[in-house]
């Protein structure tokens, strides 16, 4: 699960005017500044999600641990594990993105309980799956073109194929599929439960589908 938010490089505790100059470009150097500067402001994110974390779900020292980096945190816990990032915005170097993503979850229980919900509302809008085999794009949009009107789903890609959306009724998440992965966007950012409940209406609106491309995929 994957959630993205960001802010403006000159209101970084870190950066100082008349001293510093807003990045114009994303290349080593600037990347080597934009990570003294917001050294700060990470070590405090990092620290905020780690004290959340342990009180919420109530874990022991040896159950909780936070890795910092450069340019960014690793939240190891006994049910999963939490990466931060933060980096300069290639397409305005004058901003940067956070990126949180949640990933090795053990316990399918944990994303069900009140203390992730509690922990994490509000913070993610992707979920995106890793496809071990891959799948043809193509063949998952002759899938969905080939289904009976009305259709149940619809689909839109370019010319080449290279990806394709899939709209689901009464889901407000889009699937993108790119033949490697195979992601679920949503147009405001929730909780974990609310990712995995929309989940659970795309995956079976796929199956129902009656399509081997569209029901593999699951």
């Amino acid at each position: 699960m994957v959630g993205v938010s960001g802010g403006v490089v000159k209101r970084l505790r870190g950066f100082h005017k008349g001293r510093h100059t807003v990045p114009d470009a994303v290349n080593p150097a600037t990347e080597a500044f934009f990570a003294r500067i917001a050294a700060d402001d990470i070590a405090e994110e990092a620290e905020s999600w780690f004290q959340r974390v342990r009180t919420a779900c109530g874990y022991r020292r040896s159950e909780l641990r936070l890795e910092t980096g450069t340019a960014g945190a690793l939240l190891l816990a006994r049910d999963f594990s939490l990466e931060i990032a933060w980096a300069l915005d290639p397409a305005d170097p004058s901003t940067y993105g956070v990126a949180r993503t949640l990933r090795d979850v053990r316990d399918a229980a944990f994303v069900q309980g009140e203390a992730c919900e509690s922990v994490f509302a509000g913070t993610f809008s992707r979920l995106v799956f890793t496809l071990s085999r891959g799948v043809s794009v193509e063949a998952v949009i002759d899938a969905v073109e080939a289904l009976p009107e009305p259709a149940r789903l619809t689909v839109a890609y370019p010319a080449d194929c290279s990806m394709c959306t899939v709209q689901v009724p009464g889901v407000e998440a889009v699937v993108r599929c790119t033949g490697a992965t195979l992601e679920l966007e949503f147009p405001r950012a929730g909780s974990p439960r609310e990712l995995i409940e929309a989940f659970g209406a795309v995956r079976t609106a796929f199956r129902f589908s009656e399509s081997g491309p569209l029901a593999g995929l699951w």
